[in-house]
């Protein structure tokens, strides 16, 4: 399909072809989109998802690319990117609604600029509102779904959603986005006022914590595994003597077992590889079961 002249003449606001998408993956994987699309609105949006519905132009849509791994092969047709084309904060009282392209990290200091507290914990996860919100993200003891009162989304068609919190149906790295294959497009959180400026202190203890125990300067895709019944996939493979273990590009992180990092040009099969081979020691080892939480698109 000629994806350049279907587009040339329609009014989005930035358009690539044959782009590269390890450079929007935070494991720094993936082959060639063959358009990508940057929505700088929820109307653009909206008006994209249609456009591609009635062209019959198979459609995905990444945010911050953190928990992602995506195919060497790519993906084909249109990718849409909501990042920092799509970020914006507005605040209402305590409620902040927030574009799903913003960070998780701008919105923790933009409610403790305005003297709001409630997502502290959260506010380092590398990812941003939208795919916090569709996987219920968490961290200290803290979810998404402890903060979240609204989420607006749109199916691949662009038809218009608004769930309340109890219609999100959140659990355990899950919610309704998946079930019925859903986008968000922004939610709305409902903060505390921060009466005793704890807040910033807050922040700086979590941001510390993790900074401290994570690799947060390395290529990773955020936690690799889910937490597994009755024990952590970090603790098990640790447990492994895998600690540090490596092949070839990929390697388990000396700092943190939960993570796998690409500590040079590793391909998405290689990784792939890599991350059933850990699984494979440990549930030779243990009888543990590790469930990757790392999301494989694109061309097989």
């Amino acid at each position: 399909m000629n994806y350049k002249s279907l587009y040339d003449d329609k009014n989005f606001s930035e358009i690539y072809y044959d782009e590269i998408l390890k450079d929007y993956t935070t494991w720094g994987i993936g082959g060639p989109a063959d358009v990508l699309i940057k929505p700088h609105s929820e109307d653009e949006l909206q008006a994209l998802l249609k456009f591609n519905h009635e062209n019959n132009i198979p459609t995905t849509v990444i945010g911050l690319g953190s928990n992602l791994l995506i195919s060497d092969k790519g993906i084909r047709g249109c990718v849409i990117v909501l990042a920092d084309n799509f970020a914006s904060i507005e605040m209402a009282g305590t409620e902040l609604t927030v574009l799903a392209g913003t960070t998780l990290k701008d919105t923790a200091k933009y409610s403790i600029a305005q003297g709001l507290t409630g997502i502290e914990e959260i506010s380092g996860i590398p990812g941003s509102v939208g795919g916090a919100v569709a996987m219920n993200a968490g961290a200290y003891g803290k979810e998404i779904k402890d903060v979240c009162i609204s989420v607006k989304a749109f199916d691949m068609a662009g038809g218009e959603y608004h769930f309340s919190n109890e219609d999100m149906n959140f659990s355990y790295r899950h919610s309704k986005i998946f079930d019925d294959d859903l986008i968000v497009s922004s939610a709305k959180f409902l903060l505390m006022k921060d009466t005793e400026n704890e807040a910033q202190a807050k922040y700086e203890d979590f941001t510390y914590r993790r900074e401290s125990k994570q690799p947060l300067d390395k290529k990773s895709a955020g936690s690799t595994f889910k937490r597994p019944e009755g024990s952590f996939a970090s603790k098990l493979i640790d447990e492994c003597g895998l600690r540090g273990y490596r092949v070839g590009d990929c390697q388990v992180s000396e700092k943190h077992c939960g993570f796998i990092i690409n500590v040079g040009n590793a391909t998405s099969a290689e990784m792939l590889d890599f991350i059933e081979e850990v699984a494979g020691i440990v549930h030779e080892k243990t009888g543990f079961t590790l469930e990757r939480e790392v999301k494989l698109i694109g061309e097989i």
